[in-house]
């Protein structure tokens, strides 16, 4: 099988094949950071992650963006509520929003452009609008969208437009799914933006970006800096975000640059609190430093949300959480026998059978559609016949100690205790290797510089008829 993922756009599930592989440009919603995000709000970051790990392990080559919205409605209100400024007021959350991408184990992305320092890309973008006649200046001083000169209008939320109010306009940031009507690019500056420094200066007059403009002009302005491109590979977030967000994106992208702005649109199922969507609105809401604070480890997080699929909603339980822990710790305890195991025998065996036929169930599951109950179902099968193999002496724990920590790269399950960090493990398998390579050249004097290099960072070898062994001490 090929990867295939489900495209919003279509409704269907399609083969993935990026604009120029190996290269793949992935744009993912960031967070806005007017308060601390959600563990609701870390699942679509996370459904996001395991994408973009999966496609690392695939073989792609990606280049990551996700914005951090700095400026809106709700950053201003909030701002001027706290009687701050809007970069004093939103720097703390920005800062609390890494350490809970850290603390979950969320990958940094390679770009992380804040709309507030992407304002001249935005004047840019409104002016090719204008210069089209798609976007035009309002009395009221804004400017805006006009989506009857946009007859695509709808396709990506499946809007029925027949009942367009031409000419109405909108200047909130979100508005009813029921009624589209032209929105705001960039609004005119009102006191309450100019009282926390939220207004800029424009040739088409003093004023702010709208939300909705932010994420079209960070993203191809990115991906113009890395690929010269003006169209994603793919774009992602949740499914409140499908409209008016996403719809309103490819709009304003698309009719300034004449291209399709996005070719996969993936979007995320909600998590759910006794089967109300979380939100900070509802008062149900948990963030990741709660958990964090409640000495709950990031792989039971992480192990819950890929035990459904991404596409389902997830409902957040205390026994949901406490079983997902149980996994992990049985996943960690599988580890240490195969570390403990790895040195005897030769490489072929009963568990190497077993690890060969979990990655290509692996494989599969993730290749449709990011199937990770799939992918966690055949981990644990692993797991199941894998300790029965170890308690009948089976040899080839090498082999199969290998194929999990591969998996683990994509899904990073294992007990943070016992988790070794992916860049690390890359780190110390090529030290090894070349260690290898000088000892076959009989360059014993690099073979040992390496030993040493290994060692200053607590690995210690052991050369076995069977190759290089090493662990962390």
């Amino acid at each position: 099988m090929t990867l295939a993922l489900y495209n919003t756009l279509s409704r269907r599930v399609e083969p993935f094949a990026p604009l120029a592989p190996p290269r793949v440009t992935l744009y993912t919603c960031g967070p806005t950071v007017w308060n601390y995000a959600h563990i609701g709000n870390f699942r679509t970051f996370l459904f996001e992650d395991l994408l973009r790990r999966y496609l690392a392990y695939s073989g792609y080559d990606v280049f990551h963006i996700m914005n951090l919205t700095d400026v809106d409605d709700r950053t201003i209100k909030a701002a001027a509520a706290a009687g701050k400024r809007l970069d004093e007021h939103t720097a703390p959350f920005v800062q609390a929003f890494f350490e809970d991408r850290d603390y979950l184990r969320i990958q940094p992305a390679h770009a992380y452009p804040r709309a507030t320092a992407s304002i001249p890309a935005m004047v840019r973008l409104i002016e090719r609008l204008l210069e089209r006649g798609v976007a035009y200046k309002g009395e009221d001083g804004s400017v805006y969208f006009a989506i009857a000169k946009f007859p695509t209008y709808g396709r990506l939320s499946r809007l029925d437009t027949r009942e367009l109010k031409v000419g109405a306009r909108v200047a909130s940031d979100e508005y009813a799914k029921d009624d589209p009507r032209d929105f705001a690019l960039w609004k005119k500056a009102e006191p309450a933006d100019e009282q926390v420094g939220a207004a800029w200066d424009a040739p088409f007059g003093r004023g702010r970006p709208g939300w909705h403009l932010e994420c079209s002009a960070m993203s191809l302005e990115q991906i113009g800096k890395c690929c010269r491109t003006e169209t994603l590979d793919i774009h992602a977030g949740g499914v409140d975000l499908i409209f008016p967000h996403h719809e309103d994106e490819i709009a304003q992208s698309e009719a300034a640059t004449g291209q399709a702005f996005a070719r996969y649109w993936l979007h995320g199922e909600f998590l759910n609190v006794r089967g109300t969507k979380m939100s900070k609105r509802f008062g149900n809401f948990l963030t990741a430093r709660d958990l964090r604070e409640q000495g709950v480890d990031a792989a039971a997080i992480r192990l819950l949300f890929w035990q459904t699929h991404y596409r389902k909603a997830l409902d957040f339980t205390d026994e949901a959480l406490a079983g997902a822990g149980a996994g992990v710790k049985r996943l960690g305890e599988f580890r240490e026998r195969l570390l403990g195991e790895r040195g005897k025998g030769k490489g072929e065996g009963t568990l190497s059978e077993l690890a060969a036929k979990f990655a290509a169930d692996f494989r599969a599951a993730l290749d449709d559609d990011l199937n990770a109950p799939r992918a966690c179902a055949a981990l644990f099968a692993l797991v199941h016949d894998g300790n029965a193999a170890l308690d009948a002496g089976a040899p080839g724990a090498a082999v199969a100690l290998g194929v999990l920590d591969r998996a683990m790269d994509v899904l990073d399950a294992l007990p943070t205790a016992k988790r070794l960090d992916p860049e690390l493990r890359r780190w110390i398998e090529d030290r090894t290797a070349a260690r290898d390579k000088a000892r076959k050249a009989k360059d014993f004097k690099e073979a040992d510089r390496i030993r040493a290099e290994l060692a200053s960072r607590g690995v210690e070898i052991e050369d076995t008829p069977t190759g290089t062994k090493w662990r962390l001490v």
